[in-house]
């Protein structure tokens, strides 16, 4: 690829598959999707990004790989020095990058959530869809517990409004109560129980970036939080779309609840340790 005309390019469609399967980015693509117009100055962002690297104890080297390419440059060629970048280390580059940046929040959110979705994989690979489910379900109560805790340390009261920011942010305008309808749920039963595999991720992620950026960012006052939820949701949805992943309001509701199948999964364990119990 030329590097030239790269203003409509997104994470997504400058990543390369190497001969073995394995996604790479280059930096010097990655640079002008980030928009840094000088090499010398994201050069300093990358070096920032290695130190991160070897601080959390993992190889710079398989991680930033330098090589050599042959770029056309008018009528000639000419050799230039290039970085093939793993989705870890372009990763720790947006975490490094300019704050100010809007395109360093949507790498950040890019790139947090293509990790996820690996380590999801590469941990779920053996689990069927419920078992997912039930996974997920489990990992997302403990998280909104945290996200509670950070939104009420922010001022938040209403929390029930401050869920529905999020879920605004992530179902395009959505509440709670219009989701529990698209579902069509009873009165008794709860969105969450009854997603999906990827929906439930999708709302995971939601939940636990908005709990990083409420501590990390010191966000204070009711309405802030609110409007930190809802941005982060909406960050997640824009991410998902780039991808070219389903909406999730248009995600598939499953036959069964969350609930029903941990209820099936104690009536299976009851069943298969009957009372030993022995009257003397």
């Amino acid at each position: 690829m030329e590097l030239t005309n790269y203003d409509e390019l997104t994470f997504e469609n400058i990543k390369h598959i190497d001969e073995n399967g394995q996604e790479f980015w280059y930096a010097r693509e990655l640079q002008l999707v980030l928009e840094y117009d000088r090499w010398e100055n994201f050069i300093n962002v990358i070096d920032k990004a290695k130190i991160s690297c070897k601080t959390a104890g993992n190889p710079v080297i398989s991680n930033f790989r330098d090589v050599t390419k042959i770029v056309k440059i008018g009528f000639g060629e000419r050799k230039i020095v290039d970085i093939e970048l793993s989705r870890y280390a372009c990763y720790l580059i947006v975490q490094n990058g300019d704050p100010r940046k809007e395109v360093i929040a949507l790498g950040q959110s890019y790139f947090a959530i293509k990790t996820r979705q690996q380590e999801v994989q590469d941990d779920f690979d053996r689990l069927t869809e419920d078992e997912k489910r039930i996974n997920i379900r489990d990992e997302m109560k403990r998280h909104n517990k945290s996200l509670s805790k950070s939104a009420s340390n922010a001022g938040v009261t209403n929390f029930g409004e401050f869920h529905n920011y999020g879920y605004k942010g992530l179902y395009n305008g959505l509440t709670m109560a219009d989701i529990h309808e698209r579902k069509g749920l009873a009165e008794s039963e709860h969105i969450l129980d009854n997603m999906g595999s990827v929906e439930l991720a999708a709302n995971l992620f939601r939940a636990t970036q908005t709990d990083e950026k409420l501590k990390r960012d010191r966000i204070q006052g009711a309405q802030n939080a609110n409007n930190t939820h809802f941005e982060v949701g909406k960050m997640v949805r824009k991410t998902m779309a780039d991808l070219g992943n389903t909406m999730p309001e248009h995600l598939p509701t499953p036959l069964e609840s969350i609930a029903d199948l941990n209820k099936k999964d104690k009536k299976k364990i009851k069943d298969n340790n009957p009372d030993q119990t022995t009257l003397f």
